[in-house]
């Protein structure tokens, strides 16, 4: 049983065993002793060793005496100013309801800069009360450490401003044996963690990876969207963690992503981290600041040999005099690195064993590493956590970020790039993991955002009742099944003829469509939603029941089969952006907006977006130059079984053509809402359209997105999204077009950073951004928002296309010079679609519902 401190408050599971721990806190003897078996240049001491009483204290001087330690007052100068931000946007899914509330602290040190946090916590409670409904929990290592902090903060004005609003307690533990302990419900009003909440469902045919191996290294569970809850995370409070100091540097990398996994965050529950994190910075400067003029730093660390002497049995086992700190900063592994050298040749004797240890002169022993983190590293990394960012914060030197995270209802991972021995494309045949995320969003638009009143509305008027897209997913990926594996259909009869195909518009009058398979006219005419619901499980376990085949060798992977495979997963990912950006049109009038992902502040993000660099110029001038576009991709191939380094695309991505590009300027940045609402107030409105991402309320234009309309002020600097027709006058007015296809293509492959650089796609934001412009750590280069681009190139057969033959009609059904390439993707496109450099989207003209935007190109 964990022991509780009666004075302060203090849980202390040294020694103890915790839920779901049966061998109790690590042996840090064991760890040593291994450590320093290892051979010359290899060995280690575990950096648990600099954190005892004593090395607190010296930290706490390192933070307070060290200018050169410039991490702590660049984390402490974001929380001075942002907390109460922070606070709000950590609240952001339940409001003010916080009663029962933990928010714990792993490494909580001296707590100067946590009580900015409290401080802000506090403001979310009203009054004083008998039981504060916000409790507290700093965990460290040291009791006594403990003790004191907590009793300086009781003692304090801030102690004193948080009574009765928070309580404030310690948990004296390890981080592995403190998480173990609130994940089997140690805290109060914690419970047990458990995936099967009311919003998922274990898929009942649970299937390892096939060949190809799997793009993904995370630890993924086989949940996945089912039935929504009336209140996201009602079951229990949510759990607030905070790990600052940038204290997660300190592990190795692969095993940083590792800990985030582990951290006990309910998937779409409101829990939320606050994570500290440090940029690659100068390194110079970052030398500095673990190597200060004082010696603060080396104190701490040699202090480290005085624990591992205490751990073995004798505190003066190592003899100080005999070795020094050094310390370096690795600039290619991007980490600084602290270790112990031996002044000379040395013994020392285990107390406990007899046995000895031998060092050699100028032997080096790690104790610590503080990795830095690019921001391609740090979105590779929650990724790899499988967490999403809500919000970041900078200090006013950009050295330092701290930012908060969630744990959503279903996320989409980095594609992975192998290396050349596994030789596998991301846009290869997708792996079941792949199709359980698709699954998961799927599942989530239709079951989560589509209320049951909805199910027979049409959001648009060129397109179907919502019902229809539930249908049609399944039954598309069934007929193709049924062809390749020459099977009977799942469905009955009626199920392919009313889901066969979906309506696409088409010419200069969007009301008119291309001929596809009648509908039913009358609601009861329509299957019930329960037997389209079940036939989409069984058409999902035939589709599992092929990986496994696969898998055993009872079925020949050849590219056909990966072809229908890539085809159709990704026919579902273009749908769910269909289906959103219907559903848009309803958002405040029938859709409901994403349960499951903390909602957007807009004043707090608009506060920060007006403080965005812009860029020097606002243009850049490209070529001339020789683009290449689209890849080889021959269907006349698909018999064979070669398919492990071969990457799949759709019939207008084949083959790979060389095309040259003239000298030409373009846009930073997309035109903007902003730009457009002043070009639109001004403009004849006989040639351009109002635009169907804009919203008229009480007199005043307001932007549409999935939480309802916000203010032009809010999304000002979003990219507009309106049909071709509309930017193309625009562009003319400002005496340039809409760039081609290759100038476009010039452009993104130069500046456009890719969802691990924290472009807007993948569901990362459930609406545009403002784009990156310019300048900055990454010199210029950035995303556009979060939405397709429009090209001034017609969708038009070109020398070498060849229609798909599992697909014909995919684009030469719209060869009618009325469709405009489209290149990109939106906030809402999946990341193997979106990074896919040759992927080739199409809408026509005029069409004003897709996610598209426009730069502004320009002759030279």
């Amino acid at each position: 049983m964990a022991t509780a401190s009666n004075n302060v408050g203090i849980v202390d599971l040294r020694g103890q065993s915790v839920p779901g721990d049966e061998n109790g806190i690590s042996d840090i003897r064991q760890e040593i002793i291994q450590g320093l078996s290892f051979p010359a240049g290899e060995k280690k001491l575990p950096t648990l060793l600099l954190y005892d009483e004593r090395g607190l204290r010296l930290y706490d001087e390192i933070t307070t005496k060290a200018p050169e330690y410039y991490l702590f007052a660049a984390e402490e100068e974001i929380l001075k100013n942002s907390a109460d931000d922070i606070v709000q946007l950590m609240h952001g899914m339940g409001g003010q309801n916080i009663s029962g509330e933990v928010v714990v602290e792993l490494g909580a040190g001296a707590l100067r800069k946590t009580s900015h946090i409290l401080r802000a916590l506090s403001h979310l409670s009203p009054s004083i009360m008998e039981t504060p409904p916000v409790t507290y929990y700093a965990l460290d290592l040291e009791k006594t450490e403990l003790e004191r902090t907590l009793s300086l903060l009781a003692d304090s004005d801030v102690g004193a401003e948080i009574q009765g609003k928070v309580t404030t307690k310690g948990l004296c533990a390890t981080y592995d044996d403190g998480l173990k302990f609130i994940q089997g419900g140690g805290l109060d009003n914690i419970q047990p963690l458990s995936l099967n909440t009311s919003v998922q469902y274990k898929l009942e045919h649970s299937t390892g990876d096939v060949s190809p191996s799997s793009t993904s290294s995370r630890s993924r569970s086989d949940f996945t969207e089912m039935t929504p809850p009336s209140t996201p995370g009602a079951e229990q409070p949510p759990l607030h963690l905070l790990f600052l100091g940038s204290s997660l540097g300190n592990f190795a990398r692969g095993e940083d992503a590792a800990f985030l996994r582990s951290l006990p965050l309910r998937p779409g529950s409101g829990s939320t981290l606050l994570l500290g994190l440090d940029h690659d910075n100068d390194p110079e400067q970052i030398e500095s600041a673990y190597n200060d003029t004082q010696g603060i730093t080396k104190a701490f660390i040699m202090n480290g040999l005085k624990g591992a002497g205490r751990a073995l049995g004798d505190e003066s086992l190592f003899d100080i005099d005999k070795w020094e700190y050094v310390g370096k900063y690795n600039e290619e592994a991007r980490r600084h690195e602290a270790f112990y050298r031996s002044k000379g040749p040395q013994v020392i004797i285990d107390p406990s064993t007899q046995n000895p240890i031998s060092f050699l002169k100028d032997e080096l022993v790690h104790i610590e590493v503080s990795h830095k983190y690019s921001d391609k590293d740090a979105f590779n990394l929650f990724s790899e956590a499988n967490l999403r960012p809500v919000n970041r914060w900078t200090d006013s030197s950009n050295r330092y970020s701290l930012w908060l995270l969630e744990r959503p209802t279903f996320t989409f991972p980095l594609l992975k790039v192998p290396s050349v021995s596994e030789g596998r494309s991301p846009f290869g045949m997708p792996t079941i993991e792949e199709w359980k995320d698709m699954w998961a969003a799927w599942d989530f638009i239709n079951r989560r955002m589509i209320p049951t009143s909805m199910l027979f509305e049409k959001p648009i008027d060129l397109r179907h009742i919502c019902l229809f897209y539930q249908g049609h997913i399944p039954t598309f990926l069934d007929i193709h099944l049924s062809r390749l594996l020459q099977e009977p259909h799942t469905h009955p009869e009626d199920f392919k003829y009313i889901f066969e195909r979906g309506i696409d518009p088409i010419v200069d009058d969007p009301t008119q469509c291309h001929p596809h398979s009648e509908v039913p006219q009358s609601n009861d005419e329509w299957p019930t939603h329960g037997a389209i619901l079940l036939f989409q499980s069984k058409v999902r376990e035939r589709l599992i029941k092929l990986y496994e085949r696969i898998s055993s060798g009872n079925v020949t992977l050849t590219r056909k089969i990966a072809r229908v495979l890539f085809m159709t997963l990704e026919h579902e990912a273009f749908h769910a952006e269909t289906l959103l950006y219907m559903l848009l049109q309803r958002a405040g009038t029938g859709t409901i907006p994403p349960q499951g992902f903390i909602p957007p502040q807009w004043s707090i993000l608009a506060s920060q977006w007006d403080l965005a660099p812009r860029p020097p110029s606002s243009t850049v001038t490209l070529g001339p130059a020789i683009v290449s576009l689209g890849h080889d991709d021959d269907e006349a191939d698909d018999l064979s079984t070669d398919i492990v380094g071969h990457e799949f695309g759709w019939d207008n991505e084949h083959p790979r053509r060389d095309v040259q590009v003239d000298e030409f300027r373009i846009e930073w940045r997309p035109v903007t809402n902003g730009e457009f609402f002043t070009f639109y107030k001004s403009a004849d409105h006989g040639q351009v359209q109002f635009p169907a991402s804009w919203v008229e309320i009480e007199g005043g234009i307001q932007v549409r997105t999935l939480y309802g309309p916000v203010p032009m002020k809010v999304a000002q600097d979003w990219p507009i999204i309106t049909s071709y027709d509309n930017l193309s006058t625009y562009a003319s007015v400002k005496g340039g077009r809409i760039p081609t296809e290759p100038e476009l293509r010039l452009f993104l492959d130069k500046f456009e950073c890719g969802y691990e650089g924290g472009a807007n796609m993948g569901f990362r934001n459930w609406h545009p951004i403002p784009a990156t412009t310019g300048g900055g750590r990454n010199g210029g280069r950035g995303h556009n928002g979060g939405v397709w681009e429009w090209t001034s190139t017609v969708l038009e057969k070109y020398d070498g296309f060849v229609p798909s033959r599992l697909y014909p009609g995919y684009s030469t059904d719209f060869f009618d010079n009325h469709h405009q390439v489209v290149i990109g993707g939106s906030y809402a496109t999946i990341p193997r679609l979106a990074e896919r450099r040759s992927l080739r989207n199409y809408y026509q003209h005029n069409y004003p519902y897709a996610w598209v935007g426009a730069r502004i190109a320009y002759d030279v």
